[in-house]
């Protein structure tokens, strides 16, 4: 969750004087990236999981604030949602061994909670879109505690001015199509996010880098092809957190306006860039204003938190999204990865973790930069079409053309995601682990969303109805996600 707010409804005044601070923090972060020191010397890596809570039979269990007393820790946290949740993973170094320490830790973490929330009714789901769930689902109390999720539903709709339309056709046909009076279908959309922090003068090559393979990325990690009953996008979430979110009437999209939910449409030459997009083309959507004075702290000695302006960069939802913060009275920058969902299991998860850290690594060190060589809207393009078609999509590559993901990965980015972990001081052991996963994924062909779609695919061949289908499907991918075996190696009954 982002940080709480103090208000759910805000004046003009206050909008235009959040404006104003935005703005001013602004300036005084160019002034920091030109003369402030960053802490950068030993680069940090942090994970977060947002997960599903579940009833016995699969449903969605409202019930997260009694789980989340329970369960004691503050590695967890809200999210959106009353059956949503937050893990997260503390921040650490690549190198080593550290990846087999947090993947225990992750797993025996998730164990710990689990038993927590069976003990209150609930069940721990990790998967990219909760496929039981149902628009009726949001009819009753939905939303979490906390007036930020309250602020952002208002604040979007006042800005949109109706109702939110989700269009969203799958690959046989199946079509949703629905209106939505609240942001409730975002909560529908449980990611991971990797976190990689960078010196300011390493922030654009890692930030290019990592748009550049978000399209690979989802085709190896896609695991939410079901929402509402329909077989859609095998990472339907790309399409519905761009549409759940969207403040923008049709008319403001036909004429180009940007969404929220945001890709980019150029590659950056400063974290600075980002940071003053935001401030050009998107309104504010929460509007608290601190008491810091920024430019006074840091003409002070200080190290100013620029309260505002990260404030509107976490209602701006890119894909890879840029991150200033302050630990221990020290500045640093971080890429946040969102590309990828939940699940299937701690494993995968750490493979995806693998696959990206060490193909980033690569890129952003090369001589000669992907960046260019691939346009930005050729890799924008590959984003899209592998969150529609997950491992089976055609992507086009420098040097190699168009080519299918599998393909693509097997050939030439597993061998330059090795390259970039033990460039990071990553052991063997790790490498040899986790990319392994990427491997077979694309050799048996089956990722989460493949296994979902052919599980429900037997079940319905058998007579099953769709619905009891998408259950004993989510009944038997559970199982799987708490054997922590890979994906891959999972049965279709």
């Amino acid at each position: 969750m982002g940080k709480e707010v103090s208000t759910a409804r805000y004046t003009r005044e206050q909008r235009r004087d959040f404006r104003r601070k935005v703005r001013r923090g602004l300036d005084v972060f160019e002034l920091m990236l030109a003369h402030h020191h960053f802490e950068a010397e030993r680069p940090m890596t942090g994970l977060e999981i947002e997960l599903n809570l579940i009833d016995a039979e699969g449903e969605p269990s409202f019930d997260n604030a009694e789980v989340l007393e329970a369960i004691g820790d503050r590695d967890y946290q809200t999210e959106l949602a009353r059956y949503n949740i937050e893990l997260n993973s503390p921040p650490r170094p690549l190198g080593g061994d550290s990846a087999l320490r947090r993947e225990e830790e992750l797993r025996a973490s998730l164990n710990r909670a689990e038993e927590t929330a069976k003990r209150q009714g609930s069940h721990i789901c990790c998967i990219g879109t909760l496929p039981t769930l149902r628009p009726e689902h949001f009819n009753g109390d939905w939303i979490s505690e906390g007036r930020r999720y309250e602020a952002l539903n208002d604040s979007i709709f006042n800005a949109r001015g109706e109702d939110i339309e989700l269009d969203i056709e799958g690959p046989t046909g199946e079509r949703l199509r629905m209106w939505a009076d609240s942001i409730a279908p975002e909560s529908a959309c449980t990611s991971v996010q990797l976190h990689l922090q960078v010196s300011p003068g390493d922030f654009a090559a890692y930030w290019n880098a990592a748009q550049a393979v978000s399209g690979p990325q989802l085709g190896v990690g896609a695991n939410s092809p079901f929402l509402f009953g329909k077989r859609l996008h095998a990472e339907t979430r790309i399409e519905l957190f761009k549409q759940a979110t969207d403040t923008r009437p049709v008319e403001l999209r036909n004429q180009g306006v940007r969404p929220r939910v945001f890709f980019g449409e150029r590659w950056v030459t400063s974290i600075f860039d980002l940071f003053e997009e935001n401030t050009i083309y998107f309104p504010s959507l929460l509007a608290e204003i601190s008491d810091e004075d920024p430019l006074a702290v840091l003409e002070a000695g200080g190290t100013p938190t620029l309260a505002e302006m990260c404030l509107h960069n976490g209602t701006i939802y890119r894909w890879n999204r840029p991150i200033y913060d302050v630990v221990d009275g020290r500045p640093h920058l971080r890429v946040e990865n969102r590309v990828l969902p939940a699940g299937p299991t701690i494993i995968d998860t750490m493979a995806n973790a693998a696959f990206y850290y060490g193909l980033v690594r690569t890129l952003a060190t090369s001589d000669r930069p992907i960046w260019s060589r691939l346009s930005f809207s050729a890799a924008a393009q590959n984003f899209a079409t592998c969150a529609r078609d997950g491992l089976a999509a055609e992507v086009y590559w420098p040097g190699f053309g168009e080519l299918s993901v599998d393909e693509l990965v097997l050939r030439h980015l597993l061998p330059q995601a090795a390259l970039g972990l033990e460039s990071w001081g990553v052991s063997q052991d790790v490498i040899d682990r986790y990319l392994t996963i990427i491997e077979q994924r694309c050799l048996t062909g089956l990722t989460g969303a493949e296994w979902q779609v052919a599980t429900v695919e037997r079940f319905e061949r058998a007579g099953m109805a769709r619905e009891e289908g998408l259950r004993r499907m989510l009944a038997r991918y559970v199982e799987g996600m708490h054997s922590n075996e890979p994906v891959h190696t999972w049965s279709i009954p």
